[in-house]
């Protein structure tokens, strides 16, 4: 099985795909279309000339990798995919050989983290109007909506929440998810130093999160802006308790 888990960032994907790996059965793969959009926008991210040194800059040839069987002869394929990544130029048509899965965080909380590691966010850096497009065109050819996970049902009930996920994409469940390795990853990215110090510290999911953060007015926009897109793949998600102002 070869799943694309689409994500903005911030989402608690990285700890989701650390997740993954620890099954014992299940390859991963960190952001492969990172480099390749780097490359195509000139867009300014940490760490830009690094991600481009060691990535794949065709987003073809990526595209057909995403594609190919699962390494070390592993059964699971396991893609961490950032929804900002897939721009307008790239050809989508490998996403149908994919089990596309969506996951999905607060918008409040996605700015109030993403900040922290790079000065004013824009929409287009956290992903979410892209996220739903995507959602909308997996929809489209499945005839029905893909599976939507949001993070805050992960973090309120990890067990359970990583029960439904493997239920629904018919894979057994492992309690060997529920537990990583402290510190760095051979499979992390390039960029980890810059963006998962968080997650390196951590074996396993954080305890659910307090009450949504409060922006300051200059993000207000942001969040308005970002919110529909949201709601609309959270009325989706696996729980009714989505997060809202």
């Amino acid at each position: 099985m070869k799943i694309a888990m689409w994500s903005g960032p911030r989402n608690l994907s990285t700890a989701l795909m650390y997740s993954f790996a620890a099954r014992g059965d299940c390859a991963v793969w960190d952001e492969p279309f990172y480099a390749a959009y780097l490359q195509a926008t000139g867009i300014d991210h940490p760490m830009r000339d690094a991600v481009i040194a060691v990535g794949e800059v065709d987003a073809a040839r990526v595209a057909a990798r995403c594609l190919m069987p699962a390494p070390d002869n592993k059964t699971i394929y396991y893609q961490k995919h950032m929804t900002l990544h897939m721009i307008p130029e790239f050809d989508l048509g490998f996403m149908r050989g994919l089990t596309n899965v969506f996951l999905i965080r607060h918008p409040a909380r996605v700015i109030a983290s993403y900040a922290k590691k790079r000065e004013a966010p824009t929409l287009h850096d956290i992903g979410f109007v892209q996220q739903a497009r995507l959602f909308d065109q997996v929809a489209d050819w499945m005839g029905q909506a893909p599976l939507v996970v949001d993070s805050a049902d992960i973090r309120l009930n990890p067990q359970k929440s990583l029960m439904n996920i493997c239920s629904t994409l018919g894979i057994s469940y492992t309690g060997k998810m529920l537990r990583w390795p402290m510190g760095p990853k051979p499979y992390d990215g390039v960029w980890a130093p810059h963006w998962y110090n968080a997650v390196h510290d951590s074996t396993g999911f954080d305890a659910p999160e307090g009450n949504l953060p409060d922006l300051p007015d200059a993000y207000r926009p942001l969040l308005d802006a970002a919110l529909p897109y949201y709601r609309k793949l959270a009325q989706h998600a696996a729980s009714t308790g989505a997060e809202s102002t």
